[in-house]
Formats: C-alpha cells, structure tokens, sequence
C-alpha cells in the first residue's frame, strides 16, 4: 500500500512542478516533501490575501469571521485536489479540528525547543515516516497582524467575536515570534 502512495504522489508531483521531481533525484521521501512544502505554500497564499482583505474592509472583527470559514474550506479544497491530508494544528487550539495528535504534539514541542535554541522560524519543518505514512509539518510563526487576534491584549469587539465563532477558544496570549501552530500534512495511503 506504502508503494502505491508514493507512486501516485511521484506521479501527482511530476505534473504539478517537474522541477521538484529533477530536484529532488528521484528520492520518493524528498519528493513527497516538496510536495507537502508546496501545498503548505497554497494554503498561506490562499489565506493571507483574504485575510488581509477582511482586514481592510472590516478590521480584525471582520478577519475573524473570514479565517473562520476560510481556513477551514481552504485545507478541505486542498485535500480533495492534493489527496492529502492538510489541516492547522496548535498546542494552543482555537477549536477542537486543531488540536493535535500526538505526533503533532511532540512535534510542536520540538518546533518550541529548536526556536528557543536560536533555529530560524523559516526552518521549523518536520518529516516522519510513522507506520508507513508520510508526515510533515511548518511551524506557523507569530507576526506583527496576527497579534490583533491572538495576543496578550485584544481589543474587547475582537474577544467577542472569538467567542462567538470559537467558543473553546485558547489560541490567545502569543508574543511576537512565537510559534502559534503548524500546518500538519500526511500523505495519501
């Protein structure tokens, strides 16, 4: 079943960026690694300009509402087209879809220690092969804008439209450059 994933993520890959496949010598794991890089690359791409438009026309409140329904439709999309598995994760989940598993835990964890040991953000990646799947995760760093929806102090329209669209919410209190989550990939079987 492991061949099979491969072969169609060798073959998915080939026709998405040629590139990649010269790149990466052949090597199935490198492969579904850029694979995986590149769908992480769609979904930032396809969530920050809707992000940034909700912002303009109606402030963090507004952003709210957007990244409630589009992350979600987003990683849904990504997964039908890709065939993989493609979702947010945090330690610090603003609902229950992100909390992790415990790879991702572990993972997550990880990201925390190598950031504090001076690793830079762009590299907090991770790739495992756990019974016979295909795992990737990117760290996804606090920026400056995220901070109006995440950080210590929010202003009291944004708290309440958390509330209202994420009851169970705890995915506030970050600091500038701390890691807020992860995309967290896994491969078709």
């Amino acid at each position: 079943m492991a061949c099979k994933a491969i072969y169609r993520s060798v073959f998915f890959c080939a026709v998405i960026t040629m590139p990649t496949l010269i790149n990466a010598g052949g090597d199935p794991l490198l492969i579904l690694e850029r694979q995986a890089e590149s769908i992480v690359k769609q979904f930032a791409g396809s969530l920050q300009p809707r992000l940034m438009e909700a912002i303009q026309t109606g402030g963090p409140v507004e952003a709210i509402r957007v990244c409630a329904t589009a992350a979600p439709e987003i990683a849904s999309r990504l997964s039908r087209e890709t065939g993989w598995s493609v979702k947010r994760v945090s330690l610090k989940a603003r609902n229950k879809s992100a909390e992790p598993d415990h790879w991702e835990r572990n993972t997550l964890l990880q990201f925390e220690s190598r950031l504090a040991a001076g690793e830079m953000p762009a590299q907090l990646a991770q790739v495992d092969q756990i019974d016979g799947q295909f795992r990737y995760m990117k760290a996804q760093i606090v920026q400056p804008l995220c901070l109006n929806c995440h950080g210590s102090t929010l202003d009291p329209d944004v708290a309440q439209a958390l509330q209202n669209h994420y009851p169970e919410d705890a995915a506030t209190g970050y600091q500038l450059s701390e890691i807020r989550g992860a995309f967290s990939l896994s491969a078709p079987q």
